[in-house]
């Protein structure tokens, strides 16, 4: 049994060798021979030779598929950082913030920045029940009081330092306080045995849902926060949309970056029927976000995926009544769709291979981030490991929530609508009911995002139906108050984790709306007295 020795010292993982220094000559040796050919034509390659080649190709996928060597590897898995630092390590990339209860040096270095005080402070909210407390890091302005709460949860299987790019910038508007969180059972958060006990397929799923988002509404009452901005990407934005339902009157806006389960598959809610064979969920884990952020296509050469090209026919297709916004797709390998059933998570096989998990990792984080400085990249894959290695809680919800695929049980595009529409308070026999009169959702794309655009758009239609319906009946008071709106914004040059490719489109989007959201409050205030 493999003993460990506590150190003083921190070992960091080392940068990831992308190219090894054999393959570099290999790639020389080749540049050396096309220009040999180039000169002297050769005959065309004979089935066998062809043959021999592909073989060559598929000896090296292996090492273009996960660049970390196995030495690195194990070393990584035996020296490696515990999760908790690793967050830190991350968190530590960003600029002007100083945490409370820092040292001097830190706080001297706080009152140069342009924007003001800003402090971090992380903690572990407890919560009722047996191991349950939320990982959360709090961003808030030093002097200045606070009237508006943006809220941020991150997607499937990640953490809230997903988000580094993002919390300097987005906590640069006055009146606001900045919190991110660990979804239940992912993160830091803690990891509590994740058990459905429902029969029925929608009680399930409902059953999955509310294990996050009842933690989410109990974190709420414990900071004592009446309403706020809720902004979640992909896993998050889902849920974001399930706690809307379920928690009427306490949003003022819904922010969905790139928001996983929006379309409709027969497959994915009709359990008689057998689950999907093709998604584009494959993208996730074979774009190259280098490429995306440059603003080259992604996928199959000389084809044209960006979805910000796309937009205004898609957009266009969303408001035709009856028209099918299900985005391309791609196949799904038989294996995929039976580990998927049997509800074996990614983070399994992480775990499993033991001193190979880093390498596995690897695969992920070297593709998804390799438009980051190699310090950065470092950080979010060491990070990254952590999280996956950790005991699994929260990622066996997935196949109750979404099929194989990423297509949800329970589509959003037929729940959206009904966002913001909720009864607050049910009626009495003195008083009616008091509903809510909706509030803005915005739903966010990267223009090379594998999440269909589409579906962002055929939800926006939605909801400014709703807003008619709501012009047309409501009661005076209804009308007066009716606030309903949807938009959808594209961040060029970006992917599913939008907020990471292109941090600045992103964050600027984000920032305007906040102060549109600050403006509207105040306004609001004004007008109700």
């Amino acid at each position: 049994m493999l003993k460990t020795y506590t150190t003083t010292s921190v070992l960091l993982p080392k940068r990831l060798k992308l190219v090894s220094l054999q393959h570099s000559s290999k790639m020389t040796n080749d540049a050396t021979l096309s220009e040999t050919r180039s000169q002297h034509p050769q005959p065309q390659p004979t089935p066998a030779s062809q043959s021999a080649k592909q073989q060559a190709q598929a000896r090296q996928r292996p090492a273009t598929y996960f660049p970390l060597g196995y030495k690195e590897a194990a070393h990584q898995w035996w020296t490696s950082l515990s999760s908790r630092q690793a967050e830190r390590n991350v968190l530590s990339y960003i600029p002007w913030l100083r945490e409370a209860g820092s040292d001097s040096h830190a706080q001297e270095l706080a009152k140069s920045d342009p924007f003001g005080k800003r402090i971090w402070q992380s903690s572990m909210v407890q919560l009722s029940g047996k191991n349950r407390a939320l990982n959360e890091l709090a961003i808030h302005r030093e002097g200045e009081q606070a009237d508006d709460t943006l809220v941020m949860l991150h997607g499937y299987g990640a953490g809230l330092g997903f988000f580094y790019k993002n919390f300097e910038p987005l906590s640069r508007v006055k009146g606001w306080k900045l919190y991110a969180l660990d979804m239940l059972g992912m993160g830091n958060s803690t990891r509590p045995p994740f058990r459905i006990h429902a029969t029925d397929p929608q009680e399930k799923i409902r059953e999955a849902e509310n294990w996050f988002i009842d933690a989410l509404e109990e974190w709420r009452r414990i900071r004592n926060i009446e309403k706020f901005t809720l902004m979640g990407h992909s896993l998050g934005g889902y849920l974001a949309v399930s706690y809307a339902l379920k928690y009427p009157g306490r949003l003022n806006k819904l922010i969905l970056a790139s928001p996983v389960g929006i379309p409709e598959d027969p497959w994915a809610v009709n359990a008689d029927m057998p689950e999907p064979e093709e998604s584009t969920m494959a993208n996730e884990f074979t774009q190259d976000q280098e490429s995306i952020v440059q603003g080259k296509p992604a996928g199959v050469p000389g084809a044209d995926n960006s979805k910000f090209l796309q937009a205004r026919d898609k957009k266009a297709a969303a408001a035709q009544p009856n028209n099918a916004t299900t985005p391309p797709k791609r196949p799904i390998p038989g294996w995929l769709v039976w580990l998927w059933d049997a509800n074996v998570s990614p983070f399994s096989l992480v775990r499993l291979t033991g001193p190979f998990g880093p390498r596995l990792v690897s695969g992920w984080t070297s593709r998804r981030f390799n438009h980051l400085p190699p310090d950065e990249k470092d950080a979010i894959h060491a990070y990254t490991y952590s999280l996956f290695r950790q005991k699994g809680s929260g990622e066996y919800a997935l196949p109750y929530l979404l099929a194989p695929g990423a297509y949800a049980r329970s589509p959003v595009i037929n729940r959206i609508q009904d966002v913001g529409r909720q009864i607050i308070s049910p009626a009495t026999e003195t008083a009616p009911a008091v509903r809510e009169t909706g509030f803005p959702i915005v739903l966010m794309y990267g223009d090379n995002d594998w999440m269909d655009v589409a579906g962002g758009y055929a939800a926006e239609e939605k909801i400014k139906q709703r807003v008619v319906q709501a012009l047309l009946h409501g009661t005076d008071e209804e009308k007066r108050r009716e606030n309903g709106a949807a938009r959808v914004l594209i961040v060029r040059k970006a992917g599913h984790h939008l907020y990471i490719d292109n941090p600045d489109e992103f964050n600027e989007f984000v920032r305007r709306e906040m102060e549109e959201t600050r403006e509207e409050g105040v306004r609001r205030r004004a007008l109700l007295g």
